[in-house]
């Protein structure tokens, strides 16, 4: 009934199985990868034909983490797995920005790649084996894919590159100074396609190392794909891609002056203007014919990609002028909005971003539910693009999958330098809200993010700043490394790569490559180059930086304390009863965790010293021979009761009152009356003694013995 293929290696640590011909055999291609115990079954799926007039290929990569694949249920109250979360988002992008490039250009028929976490061992993360099963599974399809392709995550401690690390490794990097890279590399049996990483300050040749380390780990992958397909592969589909080559002889004859004419304009938006123009002057001068034809969109933008491409390589000289290294002009304003916590206006050529931070308290923490486990987060970036940032309308709904990437890119560069929670106790949300764009917004969000947090006071190791670099390959080896790229230059380009990172080294490196052919020199320059323009940024920055900046008086103030683990108890109280006394009476927010670290918020000073003087009473102990301020609770015969210390109370025996004889405690005391104490000890039970007589009961100070023993004389 079932017509297995199966493929097994070693790699690394662990096993990694293909397997297909068993599941899900109506799709036009399924492997179920298996590391260790991970597994990803990967279904793709195409159209036989292209939708008429379709311009553009219609790719989709849906990535799934089924909770049942850990042994869990999916937390609220919803029962069932619903809308995307950001990792199955990111992976989704991790999976088709390495594959797209790779299907025969003129292919626009509708491709389906759904990939579903089967089951999960908690330590090999499922998003690398999804990679692998949907590389293969398309290997196999019959679908014009130039691939196979294969990825693995790399790890960097000690010196030494760690290939695919256990998922608890790479969990909050920021605690866990042995570890400086989570790195994901994708691949070709010849090229390097995608790299996506979070790092701790690495230099450029660590960087290069460990895309270079990836790139040879995942050779033997690539042979099993291969393997699989030879006993495997369904007939390759019968495509051809559509020669357009007399349209575009057309278009270029009609055209090319017009558009390298609106090219040379510096102006984004009278550029844009100008090319339209010059598109709708072509269209004017070709037949019915040509202008139905389906390929029309692909030979307009093969004409600008002519044009700006070749102009770039042969004159060194860019769309709006400028040299291949330079930086657009930057214009850096911090403590832009009033009332926010921190606020920064980062403005680069066309490219600007309203970043705002804002401080809170445990409460803020985000809650994540993960198939590894429910962990919080205390570092949230969150990023918004408008349709009126790059002068358009447009339909404005949540936030979609560019957003959550790169906001995520964002996020990775900024974790690197960010305190110590045990050091700055506070949930930092930053926000950016792209107000102008031509080119790499999600870099003018790293800078304006960094200058957002010190706005607010948060103490970072130090600034960070992002760049976004292209590349032009000729067919001849010729090229250019462009240096912060327009919109323009990243959509015609063949490499759009963003470095990240403090003046010691890179803390985040996303690369997209287009074509095969980049080889390690050209990075190794591409890097080299980023640094470079990294440098200028973050020079440019630190002019909006003329001072420390004062914390917000709007934020609440953090205060954190340790209590022993035994009297976490004590400082909830029964049914929550003592925590919830201590919130009402100082009017501070308290949090307490399992380790006993306590953190007291509260925009008023006075309620956080209030909160800490009730919790300090009930965890401390009395020291003996220091004096404290009490009341008294009750009066009996031999002596007083005071409440002298939290809870806690004392007797004060009738000999210790006064230096005098009294008859009864009642003479000089009453019940509710405020007294200073001395603590002596305790007895053989552990009783409190306490003494008053030695105790300048106006001032609280401790009487010296001589003044004692004047008064006695006297």
């Amino acid at each position: 009934m079932f017509n297995v293929t199966t493929k097994t290696m070693q790699w690394g640590e662990e096993t990694l199985t293909l397997e297909t011909g068993k599941v899900a055999r109506q799709a036009d291609g399924s492997v179920i990868a298996t590391l260790g115990e991970t597994s990803v079954m990967a279904n793709v799926t195409f159209a036989k034909s292209p939708k008429p007039g379709q311009d553009f290929f219609p790719l989709t990569v849906h990535y799934q983490e089924k909770y049942y694949a850990a042994g869990k249920v999916p937390g609220g109250f919803f029962k069932r797995e619903a809308r995307p979360t950001e990792k199955e988002t990111l992976t989704a992008r991790l999976i088709d920005r390495p594959i797209r490039p790779l299907f025969v250009p003129g292919f626009k028929h509708e491709v389906l790649v759904m990939c579903t976490v089967l089951s999960h061992d908690l330590v090999n993360d499922p998003d690398v084996v999804a990679m692998i099963a949907a590389s293969a599974a398309l290997t196999i399809s019959g679908a014009p894919f130039m691939g196979p392709i294969a990825g693995c995550r790399v790890g960097y401690v000690d010196g030494d590159y760690i290939l695919n690390p256990e998922v608890e490794d790479m969990q909050n990097l920021r605690n866990n100074p042995e570890q400086r890279l989570d790195l994901v590399v994708a691949g070709t049996k010849d090229a390097v396609m995608m790299v996506e990483s979070e790092a701790y300050e690495l230099s450029e040749e660590e960087m290069l190392g460990a895309v270079t380390f990836a790139h040879e780990q995942i050779q033997p992958v690539i042979d099993l794909i291969i393997s699989l397909a030879e006993d495997a592969a369904k007939e390759p589909f019968d495509f051809q891609a559509p020669d357009y080559s007399d349209l575009y002889a057309a278009v270029k004859a009609a055209g090319e002056d017009n558009i390298r004419a609106a090219y040379a304009i510096t102006d984004k938006q009278e550029r844009t203007n100008a090319v339209a123009a010059a598109k709708e002057a072509i269209k004017a001068a070709l037949t019915e014919e040509q202008l139905e034809d389906a390929n029309l969109g692909s030979a307009l933008k093969k004409l600008e990609a002519s044009v700006l491409r070749g102009d770039v390589v042969k004159t060194g000289k860019r769309i709006d002028g400028r040299a291949l290294d330079t930086v657009r002009p930057i214009v850096s304003e911090t403590g832009f909005l009033p009332r926010t916590h921190g606020s920064a206006l980062f403005t680069r050529g066309e490219t600007q971003g309203l970043v705002v931070t804002t401080l809170g308290t445990g409460d803020d923490e985000q809650m994540i539910d993960a198939l590894h486990g429910t962990y919080k987060s205390n570092f949230m970036l969150h990023y918004n693009f408008p349709p009126y940032s790059v002068g358009e309308v447009g339909r404005v709904s949540g936030p979609g999958r560019r957003e959550i990437g790169h906001g995520k890119l964002a996020w990775r560069a900024l974790q690197a330098v960010l305190p110590a929670a045990t050091d700055f106790p506070y949930t930092i949300r930053i926000v950016s809200e792209i107000t102008e764009s031509n080119g790499s917004s999600s870099m003018a969000s790293v800078c304006g993010g960094s200058l957002s947090m010190m706005d607010a006071g948060v103490p970072l190791k130090s600034a960070v700043a992002g760049v976004a670099m292209g590349l032009i390959l000729e067919d001849d080896g010729s090229y250019a490394i462009l240096t912060d790229i327009l919109g323009d230059e990243d959509h015609l380009g063949d490499m759009d790569f963003k470095v990240a990172g403090t003046e010691a080294g890179i803390t985040s490196l996303q690369m997209d490559i287009k074509v095969a052919g980049i080889t390690p020199e050209i990075m190794q320059k591409a890097l080299a180059q980023a640094k470079e323009g990294r440098m200028h940024i973050l020079g440019e920055m630190s002019k909006a930086l003329t001072g420390a900046a004062e914390f917000s008086v709007h934020a609440p103030r953090i205060e954190t304390m340790q209590v022993p683990t035994d009297k976490i108890r004590e400082v909830i109280g029964s049914g929550g009863k003592v925590i919830r006394e201590i919130v009402e009476v100082s009017g501070a927010k308290v949090d307490i965790n399992d380790d006993g670290i306590i953190k007291i918020a509260s925009p008023n000073g006075d309620a956080i010293k209030k909160a800490y003087d009730m919790i300090h009473s009930i965890v401390a102990e009395p020291e003996e021979g220091k004096v404290y301020k009490g009341k008294v609770v009750k009066i009996v015969d031999f002596g007083a009761f005071v409440n002298f210390f939290g809870k806690r109370d004392g007797l004060v025996h009738v000999s210790q009152i006064e230096n005098r004889r009294l008859n009864h405690p009642s003479d000089v005391l009453k019940e509710g009356q405020e007294v200073f104490v001395k603590l002596l000890g305790f007895d053989d039970r552990g009783k409190v003694r306490l003494a008053m007589k030695m105790v300048d009961q106006e001032t609280g100070e401790e009487v010296a013995p001589e003044k004692k023993t004047e008064e006695a004389e006297g």
